[in-house]
């Protein structure tokens, strides 16, 4: 097998991981909204005719019991639900009806009440939603949250030869300075406290007070925040360039690194430009080349700021004991990332509007495909996360009043509730033409992101 692999060429089988990934993910995504749409339509008294994951040449279908058909088509990139009454799959138009019963049509999407139609369509994105927040529930509850205490639940292996953290270490002070909490040694580490709070130098070796098996013990250990990668951000360079989760950068640009501000300083000072770097990985040093990327960061007052990063975050020398997260906590977490994806993709397109933010923050087809393929590479986490925020992103964009989207059937339905009748079949016809215009521009723009920005 690695043998065909091999054959394949590192770029083919890229294409081939990420693809399928991709595939993977938007078929799940796409059928969790489209059954939203037909449960709700069910529900409501409308009969759906044809239940599809993806488009084109019918591959594989059976009829149930109520008459649906349900298929899996030849081109996966979506899907769609067939009400009864459609003149096609859009659930806009509908074909002549003349000729069906008053019972028969109430089983249409158009014969039925409005408050019925309004509910199949806002289902849809609902179901995404829906499927985004027990995601992230789920994840909650299995990963599990740091419990907060300075306490070692695994050293981890370092580039280092003098006397080490231990399992079960319950850390009391580092250079003298007291820590009572993890939050505390964080800040210690890396100053990313108050001004004034303390700092440890940028030294190899500090003096670490633990208690351990029972008694209190000081000696000269690691620094506790060296160059150590936590994790790997997806569509980063450090991707490209091959780095892992639990590597260790010894050495950057020429310059021996003690701790991960010094790599970072020297990666954001870069400009951009290609900075050598020796990894060492399971006690082996490893050459690597590591081409920083430009990203826009959030700030705290809602701006950007643009910086050269490598796509990494950093860990401390040992992992954290960690805890259950309970339901409610789980629940808390999930709705608070739902807002934060909500807030930051309309701060992300206003900012974008206005010529702030640059438009290589979009990502197409492509730039989706990526990065699924990437956070497959990192692990099971960072699959999971971004498989919710995708599906929380297409329900959101899914309700953008925009013709041939769900919101865009949302506002036709809410001018019928104004004005007592629905809009004219020319008036869809033109503006069904101009959403699709609209949205074929958007995915099409969003596409060549994807292939002009590195």
């Amino acid at each position: 097998m690695s043998d065909v692999i091999a054959a394949l060429g590192g770029s083919a089988w890229a294409v081939i991981w990420a693809g399928f990934f991709f595939i993977i993910a938007l078929s799940i995504i796409v059928a969790v909204h489209e059954y939203g749409h037909y449960i709700v339509g069910r529900w409501t008294g409308i009969h759906a005719e044809v239940f599809s994951v993806g488009f084109g040449k019918v591959l594989l279908s059976r009829t149930d019991k109520r008459g649906t058909k349900w298929q899996i088509a030849a081109i996966p990139f979506g899907g769609y639900v067939k009400f009864l009454g459609d003149a096609d799959a859009s659930s806009v138009r509908s074909a002549e009806t003349a000729g069906l019963s008053a019972d028969e049509r109430r089983h249409t999407m158009a014969g039925a009440p409005l408050w019925a139609r309004a509910a199949t369509v806002a289902a849809g994105p609902l179901a995404n939603f829906i499927l985004t927040f027990v995601v992230l529930v789920i994840m909650g509850l299995v990963i599990g949250i740091p419990d907060g205490q300075p306490r070692v639940e695994r050293a981890l292996p370092l580039p280092y030869e003098g006397q080490m953290l231990q399992d079960g270490d319950v850390i009391l002070a580092v250079n003298g300075l007291e820590i009572d909490s993890l939050r505390a040694l964080s800040q210690l580490a890396n100053g990313n406290g108050d001004a004034r709070d303390a700092v440890l130098p940028e030294t190899p070796t500090v003096d670490w007070t633990v208690e351990r098996a029972g008694q209190v013990i000081t000696f000269p250990g690691p620094h506790p925040a060296p160059a150590m990668v936590n994790s790997v951000q997806v569509k980063s360079a450090a991707v490209d360039a091959g780095v892992r989760s639990g590597d260790v950068i010894i050495e950057a640009d020429g310059n021996p690194i003690t701790t991960f501000m010094q790599l970072r300083e020297i990666v954001t000072g870069s400009g951009g430009k290609p900075v050598p770097l020796t990894v060492w990985r399971d006690g082996t040093a490893t050459e690597m080349v590591l081409t920083p990327r430009q990203r826009d960061i959030p700030q705290p007052d809602g701006s950007f700021k643009t910086e050269w990063l490598m796509g990494i975050s950093q860990g401390l020398i040992f992992e954290p004991g960690t805890r259950r997260g309970g339901l409610g906590e789980s629940v808390t977490g999930a709705f608070n990332q739902m807002w934060g994806i909500t807030t930051g993709t309309f701060s992300g397109l206003y900012h974008m509007v206005a010529g702030r933010l640059s438009t290589c923050n979009m990502s197409g087809v492509i730039g989706m495909a990526d990065a699924l393929g990437d956070a497959a590479k990192v692990g099971p986490e960072a699959f999971f996360s971004l498989f919710a925020i995708i599906s929380f992103g297409i329900g959101l964009l899914n309700l953008f009043p925009i013709p041939v989207l769900d919101g865009g059937h949302l506002v036709f339905h809410a001018y019928e509730a104004v004005a007592r009748r629905p809009p004219s079949d020319r008036a869809l016809q033109v503006l069904m033409s101009i959403g699709l215009t609209l949205l074929l521009s958007l995915m099409a723009f969003a596409l060549l992101q994807d292939l002009i920005c590195v």
